[in-house]
């Protein structure tokens, strides 16, 4: 609706989506100028609460005010960018319905980045002057700098930085000596256009139909969800990879690729560029603040034409989008926990359907949930049943735990041991999981009994004995290892109870002295240059054994890597959680895949102490549509997901007893409909983390019940305690 000019009693009147909760984000303002430049999605700023924010332009309407024109804040500017979408804001509103979440706090991760509005910096670029001095010193790191820079074209020091790997005090080394020369250059978007290029790729036949389909549906611009079902080491990436050619054929279209952890795709990266020439724009928390920036405007500009990131770049402002890829799909690492609880993998298909492009989701090991969609024909299932070229799937063997157990203070079979020697004799790679970081799960004290446990948690310390320290894995506090226990005050009375990955270590360096060993977990891998460089090395064959967490399951590539061994089968199974069965089945059936992914056989052995567990038999049979199969029924019969909703409300606060009390509030005010099932509240099985106790309720519904009015309803008519909050998370996947 058009807005009037302001006249008597008459005042143009918009509403300004803010980063905020306030209000569910949405705050009323005045416009006076630029009245010609208001547009649904114009980027604003605004003042409020003592600062000035940058919001959007969610509408424009006309009326007159209840309250003194005077007393409405006025519009300071309109920013020169490119208005968000009526795609985006369309999905903004419809993820924040979902998700029972404030409309401004899922704004908020549409622009998350620092000094985004803020005007185009200059930043300082180095050249190659021509001139260096008879007898300059050059060092290894200084010639790796003047090789790189011989072509005269100006680069950043990031840029010099991450292609030779050299430091800051190289680069201003050389400037103070004349041989590096420096100017203060505009920051331009990180993009570059890809190049399709004359050579087809080679792919089998169920590859090449399964690539038809995808490039037909990019061809037709339409919405329409695919399943992408191939064994691991069927060429998956190949096939989705042409479906991207083929969206870049015309001009102007945005690829998005999700992946579970973007940290862990250097091998992706290196196979995309291999195909299409250059780099893709990497979006995820660990890139830097300027490079961040600039992808963000490359984006919302168009000039990204391929996007990679982890779940948070669902939310950037593509200018085109034509094809979006859910790599994994199964992995859990694409729930949101904090803040907006959301499902990456779900609001990408909501996305697609608002984009009218097609989304196909990709695994080994597809989810329930997407397995039954496929079942109802609301995805198109292609499948990829062998794997690519002469590689065959590795056979799987069960080593029972009860009847060929380790060494007393030993954590591999003997079995195991004497194929990891077999393996190493001929040159082979080995690799090794347990799901398990640091060196033991807990330490006690063998004389009085002493646990170490969180402060701040309701969970015990994580010995690392690599750093000898304390970790608490649920709010990060770290505190020295005691050489005395801290109750009773004896030393050498403190015992590590059960196994990590460094105490397998230790293990493993005693058993096989001469090999070369290394240890992959979130700890060890710090950020996306290490993964990547470990990742090379285990490729150029410079290491034989790989012990490492759930990290080495996100679809690594080693040709030389032919036995996996799992060291607890059994851990994903207990707790009783409603997809453990599944999870663990995805888990384990993902690090078996990494064995004999070349020429030659792989072999995996799963140590279990149930060897006749449904999941260890599938496994040893590779059979999961049986196992999915009955995992169906179970939940079908109990109405659990998919066939069923589920609503998690998590009460929060800093004492125990207001907590206690908003739960009996919401008990007695909770609704009664007979289609509902609500439990608790009960403390919840972590009961404390990060110094806030939590209670926990779920509401158990139909699957075609409106879950999400009826909860906001009861939130709403129920009275509040100050300190308490209450989070939502509709289709919860963690019930700690």
């Amino acid at each position: 609706m058009s807005p009037r000019n302001q006249n008597n009693n008459q005042i143009n009147l918009v509403t300004v989506l803010l980063p905020v909760p306030l209000n569910g984000g949405l705050l009323t303002y005045k416009i006076i100028d630029q009245i010609d430049d208001c547009v649904r999605g114009a980027f604003v700023e605004v003042p409020f609460a003592r600062r000035k924010l940058v919001g959007i332009l969610w509408d424009i309407t006309d009326v007159t005010p209840d309250v003194s024109p005077d007393k409405i804040k006025q519009v300071l500017s309109i920013l020169d960018r490119p208005p968000m979408t009526d795609e985006l804001m369309r999905f903004i509103d419809w993820v924040a319905t979902y998700t029972l979440s404030p409309l401004g706090a899922v704004f908020k991760m549409c622009i998350s980045v620092p000094g985004l509005f803020e005007d185009t910096q200059k930043q300082k670029a180095y050249f190659y002057t021509g001139t260096q001095s008879k007898g300059t010193r050059l060092t290894s790191a200084r010639q790796k700098v003047l090789d790189l820079m011989q072509d005269q074209k100006l680069q950043t020091i990031a840029e010099i930085k991450e292609k030779t790997g050299v430091s800051d005090s190289v680069i201003k080394g050389l400037e103070a000596i004349g041989i590096l020369g420096s100017q203060y250059v505009d920051t331009k978007p990180d993009s570059a256009v890809p190049v399709l290029g004359d050579v087809e790729p080679e792919l089998s036949e169920e590859q090449t139909v399964a690539a038809s389909a995808l490039v037909y549906a990019v061809a037709s611009s339409v919405f329409k969800p695919f399943l992408l079902d191939g064994v691991t080491g069927a060429g998956k990436t190949e096939v989705y990879f042409e479906a991207i050619a083929e969206a870049l054929k015309t001009e102007g279209t945005q690829v998005l690729v999700l992946v579970p952890e973007i940290a862990l795709t250097s091998q992706w990266l290196g196979r995309f560029k291999t195909r299409f020439g250059v780099d893709p724009v990497v979006w995820h928390s660990d890139i830097a603040q300027g490079k961040r920036k600039r992808a963000w405007q490359a984006i919302a500009s168009g000039d990204a034409r391929v996007v990679v990131g982890a779940r948070s770049a669902l939310f950037l402002p593509y200018h085109n989008l034509s094809f979006i890829v859910v790599d994994e799909e199964h992995d859990q690492s694409f729930k949101q926990e904090e803040g907006v609880m959301y499902h990456a993998r779900d609001m990408a298909i909501v996305r697609a359907k608002f984009s009218n492009c097609p989304i196909v989701l990709a695994s080994a090991t597809p989810s329930l949930e997407t397995r039954v969609n496929a079942d109802n024909g609301r995805f198109e299932t292609l499948k990829l049943r062998e794997r690519f070229g002469t590689a065959v799937l590795p056979e799987v063997k069960a080593v029972d735990m009860r009847i060929d157990p380790p060494a007393p203070g030993k954590w591999i079979s003997p079995d195991l041991v004497k194929e990891i020697k077999d393996r190493i004799r001929n040159n082979e790679q080995v690799m090794l999981f347990l799901n398990r970081r640091g060196y033991a799960p807990l330490t006690l004290c063998r004389t009085c009994g002493h646990r170490f446990g969180c402060d701040e948690c309701s969970s015990w310390l994580v010995e690392h004995r690599f750093r000898r320290e304390l970790h608490c894995h649920h709010c990060g506090h770290i505190e020295p290892m005691p050489d005395k226990c801290p109750e009773c005050g004896n030393a050498d009375t403190l015992a590590p109870c059960g196994p990590g990955v460094e105490r397998l270590f230790e293990e493993v360096a005693g058993e096989f002295p001469d090999a070369r060993i290394t240890v992959m977990t979130s700890d060890t891998m710090t950020s996306p240059k290490a993964t990547a460089h470990m990742v090379e090395q285990i490729e150029k064959g410079m290491l034989d054994i790989v012990i490492g967490t759930q990290i080495l399951t996100k679809g690594y590539h080693f040709p030389n890597l032919t036995l996996v061994g799992v060291i607890d089968a059994d851990l994903g199974l207990r707790g009783g959680d409603l997809r453990a069965a599944e999870r663990t089945y995805q888990q384990l059936m993902q690090v078996a895949g990494r064995a004999g992914r070349a020429e030659k056989p792989g072999t995996v052995y799963l140590q279990t102490y149930e060897p006749e567990h449904p999941v260890v038999d599938a496994l040893v049979k590779t059979d999961g549509d049986s196992l999915m199969a009955m995992e169906q029924e179970m939940r079908e019969r109990f109405q659990m997901p998919p066939f069923g909703r589920l609503v998690a409300l998590i009460l929060m606060g800093p004492e125990l007893k207001p907590v206690a009390e908003m739960g009996r509030r919401l008990a007695q005010t909770a609704p009664r409909e007979h289609v509902l099932n609500i439990l608790g509240p009960a403390p919840a099985p972590l009961t404390r983390i990060r110094g806030q106790y939590r209670y926990r309720m779920l509401l158990h519904a139909g699957k075609s019940t409106k879950v999400q009015k009826m909860v906001f309803d009861w939130i709403e008519r129920t009275e509040k305690i100050k300190g308490v909050r209450i989070k939502v998370d509709v289709d919860p996947y963690n019930f700690l």
